[in-house]
C-alpha cells in the first residue's frame, strides 16, 4: 500500500458513495480486460466468489464437486454452502495442483463441477482436466485465489474454465483489503452472479431469485484499481526473488517446479523440506518468517468428516502436508533478504 491507495480511498470518502457504485463497475471492467474475459463480477470475498460461481453454474443440493486435497478449506466449504458434496481428489507431486487422473477416478454420475486450484500461483493442467470433464456436463470453476496474473499456455488463468474465482485478501498478489471477483465469458452466468450478490434484485425491490448480500464496496474497488496497475510489477519482483531462491537453495531442499506450459506468479515460494518443522524453528530463530500451506489435507480435516466424500486416500497430498514450507518471496523483500533466507536454510542442513 502506498500514497496512491490512500488518495483513492480519500476520494471515495469525499464522494459520499460508499456502497457498490461506479468504482466497482470500473474495477470489474479493468479486471475483465486484464484477465481476458468478457465479464467480471466483484463480490465481498474469494470464498463468496467460489460459492456464487458454483451456484450460478447450477451446483445445488446433492451435486458432487471434485476438489484437490491440498488447498484452503474454502475450496470445499463453498461447495457445502451450496448444498453440494466436495469430493476430494489427489494432486500432482510436481505442480501440487489437482491431478487429472485422480479427478477422473473421483467422478460419478452426480459430478456437476470440478474446481482446480492454481496453488501457490502455479496453474493447474486445465486442458487435461477439461478433457476429463468434456461430454459429461461437468463445468470447470478455476480457483485462482492465489494466481492473479498467472498464465496457462499463454492465457491468463480465470479466462479458461467456465468461471475464474479470485480473492483480494491482504496477503494475495494484489489486494482490496477484502473482496473477490468472478470472471467468465458466459453472459448468462454473469447475470445470475449480479443477482445473487445483491439479494436477487434486478432493480429496487424487483426480486428475481433468493440472493445474498455479497457486494464489494467502493473503497475496496478504489484500492483494487490502484493495485491492479501495480500487479505486473509485483509479480515480476516475485519471479526475480523466486529465481534467486531457487539458485541459492539448489541441493538443500526440493525447490518449486514450473511446468513448461506455466507462468508462475509465486503467491508462495513453497519447497519440500526434510525435517520441515525443525527447519522452520531454525529459520524463526534467525528472524526468517515462514508458512505452512497446508498442514493438513482436506481428507484429514475433522470439520469435513461426513460432509466430503474421499473415494481414495490422497497419498501425495498427505505426504506433501508433512514437507511443504513457504519461504518469503514477496515484493517487499529488502536487498540481502534472499541471501539471508538461503543462508538460514543451508546452515540448518550443514550442522554437524
Amino acid at each position: 500500500m502506498g500514497p496512491e491507495e490512500q488518495a483513492a480511498v480519500a476520494a471515495v470518502l469525499s464522494s459520499g458513495q460508499l456502497a457498490q457504485g461506479p468504482r466497482v463497475a470500473e474495477f470489474e471492467s479493468a479486471f475483465a480486460r486484464y484477465v481476458g474475459c468478457e465479464e467480471a463480477v466483484a463480490v465481498s470475498s474469494g470464498t463468496e466468489a467460489l460459492r456464487l460461481a458454483l451456484l450460478a453454474a447450477g451446483v445445488g443440493p446433492g451435486d458432487e464437486v471434485v476438489v484437490p486435497a491440498l488447498t484452503f478449506v474454502a475450496t470445499a466449504s463453498s461447495v457445502i454452502m451450496c448444498g453440494g458434496v466436495p469430493v476430494v481428489a489427489d494432486v500432482d507431486p510436481r505442480t501440487f495442483c489437482l491431478d487429472p487422473a485422480s479427478t477422473e477416478a473421483a467422478m460419478s454420475e452426480r459430478t456437476r463441477a470440478v474446481v482446480p486450484v492454481h496453488l501457490y500461483g502455479h496453474p493447474a493442467d486445465l486442458d487435461a482436466l477439461m478433457a476429463v470433464c468434456r461430454g459429461r456436463g461437468v463445468v470447470v470453476i478455476e480457483d485462482a485465489a492465489q494466481a492473479h496474473g498467472a498464465r496457462y499456455k499463454g492465457k491468463r488463468v480465470g479466462a479458461i474454465g467456465t468461471c475464474g474465482c479470485f480473492s483480494f485478501y491482504p496477503t494475495k498478489n494484489m489486494t482490496t483489503g477484502e473482496g473477490g471477483m468472478v470472471t467468465t465469458h458466459d453472459h448468462d452466468i454473469a447475470g445470475r452472479l449480479r443477482l445473487l450478490r445483491q439479494h436477487g434484485q434486478a432493480g429496487p425491490y424487483d426480486y428475481r431469485l433468493l440472493g445474498y448480500n455479497s457486494r464489494m464496496t467502493e473503497v475496496e474497488a478504489a484500492i483494487g484499481l490502484v493495485q491492479l496497475g501495480k500487479l505486473e510489477r509485483f509479480n515480476e519482483a516475485r519471479r526475480l526473488n523466486a529465481a534467486e531462491l531457487t539458485e541459492g537453495l539448489d541441493g538443500a531442499v526440493a525447490t518449486p517446479e514450473v511446468a513448461l506450459w506455466a507462468e508462475h506468479v509465486y503467491h508462495q515460494y513453497t519447497v519440500r523440506a526434510q525435517g520441515r518443522d525443525g527447519l522452520r524453528a531454525h529459520l524463526q530463530s534467525r528472524g526468517v518468517a515462514t508458512g505452512v500451506y497446508y498442514p493438513q489435507a482436506l481428507s484429514q480435516l475433522p470439520v469435513l468428516a461426513g460432509a466430503a466424500r474421499v473415494p481414495a486416500r490422497p497419498a501425495v497430498a498427505e505426504a506433501l502436508c508433512a514437507e511443504v514450507l513457504s519461504l518469503p518471496v514477496h515484493p517487499g523483500l529488502a536487498p540481502g533478504d534472499v541471501e539471508a533466507i538461503v543462508a538460514g536454510v543451508r546452515s540448518f542442513y550443514n550442522r554437524s
